[in-house]
């Protein structure tokens, strides 16, 4: 018995050292993910913002504003500048109101308010339908091609809803959906003045 007793506490000892041996190398391994995925991700927004406005050289990431579009919502708007001019912007923009429900995507707009580009990067739409939004609306044919559009003339709408855009084959509500997040992307970028000049004041 005595044998036993003198055991115990050195079995307790080693399992304690073992237990905070995992936790500190658990802790470190938790850390160095948490970095490497914020890393990652800022590299995925930063791809998207340079895909989808005019060449710039500062940071739009770092200037980012918020622009209130609806009570308790706001869109988040990046600025992309040219030697100190605003050369266009960048917004993450979405709507809850496509057939498979949330679009999220991101919309670029040049310094005359053009639709510069875009960029799908969310949703939930059917499969060779709806899922079509990222090829449809950038293939220059008919009226569905949307790059370059001057977005001063009026909100983008499909032809079924008195508009001049051609809707997806068979994806309507899709369609619909997306240009609601292309106008609402716009109305954001244009429509405080000093928060698209790059003023502060609207920072959130």
């Amino acid at each position: 018995m005595e044998k036993v007793k003198s055991t115990l506490p050195n079995i307790l000892l080693s399992l304690t050292m073992i237990c905070l041996v995992a936790g500190v190398a658990l802790s470190a391994a938790n850390k160095y993910t948490e970095r490497a995925i914020a890393a990652s991700k800022a590299a995925e927004l930063q791809n998207a913002i340079s895909h989808v406005t005019p060449e710039f050289d500062n940071n739009p990431t770092e200037e980012q504003y918020k622009v209130a579009v609806a009570e308790n919502d706001s869109l988040t708007i990046y600025p992309a500048k040219k030697e100190g001019k605003l050369a266009g912007c960048a917004v993450e923009s979405y709507t809850k109101n496509g057939f498979g429900g949330l679009i999220r995507v991101m919309v670029g707009f040049d310094a005359e308010g053009k639709l510069f580009n875009y960029s799908v990067l969310e949703h939930n739409e059917t499969p060779g339908l709806g899922s079509k939004m990222q090829e449809w609306f950038s293939t220059d044919k008919n009226q569905q091609y949307l790059i370059g559009r001057d977005m001063t003339k009026g909100a983008l709408k499909v032809t079924k809803d008195g508009g001049d855009v051609d809707a997806i084959t068979a994806a309507t509500i899709s369609s619909r959906a997306f240009l609601n997040a292309i106008n609402l992307a716009y109305t954001a970028c244009s429509g405080n003045t000093d928060a698209v000049s790059g003023a502060t004041g609207t920072n959130e």
